[in-house]
Parts: C-alpha cells; sequence; structure tokens
C-alpha cells in the first residue's frame, strides 16, 4: 500500500484556485454522471450519437456499450502520447474527460500532437484539445485545466470524480504522486512510460510496472515507489505501464551519432560516446533509477528533449486508451462506480 498525505478522491475536494478550469458548454455537476438514457432525452442527439458510436455496440455489446459511454476518464499530459489518447476515448463515446496540463501549443509540437495545427499555436494545450473534441463527441462533458500536477493540488484538480486516468506526463515526481494516489483510492492509473528517443511503433506493449525495462523514466518512478512511497520491493505493483523496450536513441548530434552508426544491441564505443548516450548507456545497462532521474538532455526525458516520431507517440496514446477502455469495461469499475453513486445519494 503507498501511504501519501493525499484527500481521498470524490470527496468534495474544491478544485486547485491556481488551475484555470473550462468547463464545456454543455458541462454541468450533472453531466458528468449522465448514462446512455439521458442522452436519449432529444430523439436527434440521440441519432446523431448512436450513428457515431453504435459500431461500439457491435463490437463490446449492449452491456459493454453502456459502461464505455457511462465513462469518465481523466488524462495527465496532452503532448505527443496523451493528446492521441484524449482523442481516441472521445472518438470512443465516453461521458467525460477530464483534460489536465499548464502548456501552450508550441510549433514544435506538430510532428507528434493531435491538437497541434497552425491554427492553434499559442494556445493552451488543454483548451485546443477541448475545443477539437466537441467536434467529435458534442455531448462529451469535457473540463480543460491548466495546471501542473504535485503533490499540493492533487486530486483537487479534479473537477469530479474519474472511473480511470491515465498518466502521459514526463515528470517522476507528478507520475508518483498519480500512482500513489490510484494505489491507494482504487481507481485505475494507466501509466505511459517515455516515447521520446524510440522509432518503433511496432515494440510498444504493456506489463506491470515491476516488470518495465528498458525505460529510463519509469525506472525513476519505480524506484520512488519503493524508497518513499512503501511500494512492495519484490513482485508486481499493481501498476500497468505502456512503454517500449526499444533501446533509447539520443538525439543525433552529429555524423557519429547517427542511427546508422550508433548499434541498437550495444553503447557506442568509449572514444565517440557523448555524455548524453553515456547516461542513456547506463540505463540501459544497470536500469539505474539515479541515472534516468537526471535525465539528459533538457533532463526532463521528455519528447522534445530526446527526439520523437508521431508513429510511436501516437501508438503509445492508443495502447493507453484502450487499457483505460478495458478498465471501464471490467465488472470491477462498474462496481466501483455503482459503489459511488450510492455514497452520493446517501
Amino acid at each position: 500500500m503507498i501511504h501519501l498525505d493525499m484527500p481521498a478522491p470524490g470527496a468534495g475536494n474544491a478544485i486547485d484556485p491556481a488551475a484555470r478550469v473550462l468547463f464545456d458548454s454543455a458541462d454541468s455537476a450533472d453531466s458528468a454522471d449522465r448514462t446512455d438514457s439521458a442522452h436519449s432525452a432529444d430523439s436527434a442527439d440521440s441519432a446523431d450519437l448512436e450513428r457515431r458510436f453504435g459500431g461500439l455496440r457491435r463490437l463490446y455489446g449492449p452491456q459493454g456499450y453502456a459502461r464505455l459511454r457511462r465513462g469518465r476518464v481523466a488524462v495527465v499530459g496532452l503532448g505527443g502520447v496523451g493528446s492521441w489518447a484524449a482523442e481516441a476515448l472521445a472518438r470512443s463515446g465516453v461521458a467525460a474527460l477530464v483534460l489536465i496540463d499548464l502548456d501552450h501549443v508550441a510549433e514544435s509540437n506538430i510532428n507528434r500532437q493531435v491538437q497541434a495545427l497552425s491554427s492553434t499555436l499559442g494556445a493552451a494545450k488543454a483548451q485546443a484539445l477541448r475545443e477539437r473534441i466537441t467536434q467529435i463527441h458534442p455531448a462529451c462533458a469535457v473540463s480543460a485545466v491548466e495546471a501542473f500536477v504535485d503533490a499540493d493540488n492533487w486530486p483537487a484538480l479534479l473537477p469530479h470524480a474519474v472511473d480511470v486516468l491515465i498518466d502521459a506526463c514526463d515528470q517522476v515526481r507528478a507520475k508518483a504522486v498519480l500512482v500513489a494516489w490510484g494505489l491507494a483510492s482504487g481507481v485505475p492509473v494507466v501509466c505511459v512510460g517515455a516515447a521520446g528517443g524510440k522509432q518503433a511503433a511496432q515494440r510498444v506493449e504493456v506489463e506491470d510496472l515491476a516488470d518495465v525495462t528498458h525505460d529510463p523514466l519509469l525506472a525513476s518512478l519505480r524506484q520512488r515507489l519503493r524508497k518513499h512511497g512503501g511500494a512492495r520491493r519484490s513482485g508486481k505493483m499493481g501498476v500497468m505501464c505502456v512503454f517500449s523496450r526499444e533501446p533509447v536513441m539520443a538525439p543525433v548530434m552529429s555524423p557519429v551519432m547517427s542511427p546508422v552508426n550508433v548499434p541498437t544491441t550495444a553503447p557506442p564505443t568509449a572514444p565517440t560516446m557523448t555524455p548524453m548516450a553515456t547516461t542513456l548507456a547506463l540505463t540501459r545497462t544497470t536500469d539505474t533509477a539515479e541515472v534516468a532521474e537526471t535525465g539528459a538532455g533538457d533532463g526532463t526525458l521528455n519528447c522534445h528533449g530526446y527526439g520523437s516520431s508521431v508513429t510511436v507517440t501516437a501508438t503509445f496514446g492508443m495502447v493507453a486508451a484502450g487499457q483505460a477502455i478495458a478498465s471501464l469495461l471490467a465488472p470491477a469499475v462498474a462496481d466501483l462506480r455503482e459503489a459511488q453513486e450510492k455514497r452520493d445519494i446517501i
């Protein structure tokens, strides 16, 4: 069990006053909890939604479809991974999305982030993605929260309870807060590793945090939870992670560091190894969390620092969304939602 001094989820926590929260025009205190039957109040809207999302009923069956359409998911980090995860969930017809990120769209984001367009440059990422989702699923209650997660504001940033959370941020301290909260509260957390410096989208996989390799960010998270959070030191940790075992490719700084000249099975030899490559080689060899946490380049282990491709980041995001959907369809999540609703009634 993880022990952190944080409020319980869904306990009426006030939203952090430092965060800017924007709600969809159709959003209200009741909208996050609306069901399929509520959607059918207007026959025209209901027919439109059925045309958009009816294929999911045929895929998951009536019961699974109903659970999916009632799902409430938070996505923390709306970059090259989180933005695609959020769009996939919107296209899957979920009832509510909480989008959390303080960053703004920059031209350098266009190569990998779904909301990054010429028309959105300078806009808040959460707001740009919220506006995009209204064109996909206008009945989805979208809350755009402009903030970075930390131990002082979580889970107060959440405007309402959620059924699943996708952690797509690239800061290990924030990831530790989110995962610890998920383990303590019982809310499933899909934790995403580092997509930067990877080229092979087909190598993305899902494993428990205890079994993850070749990911410095998740290695750092694992050590932090075991050292400071009271997580078990052996066996499964109960945290599902999306990651890739492909070795991290250092940024191409010179012809010597070209992917053509750097073997993927072993680090470069000492005479040609840059300080960044040395850090990456140590991480690959020893999976040392201390090395991983210091990072390389800009020190954040993010896509911008390492270089990234949308084929990889979007795959990470789609797999994360798939895991979130699987959690929504699980009976355990339905039981948790029912217990929450009973507590609200009482």
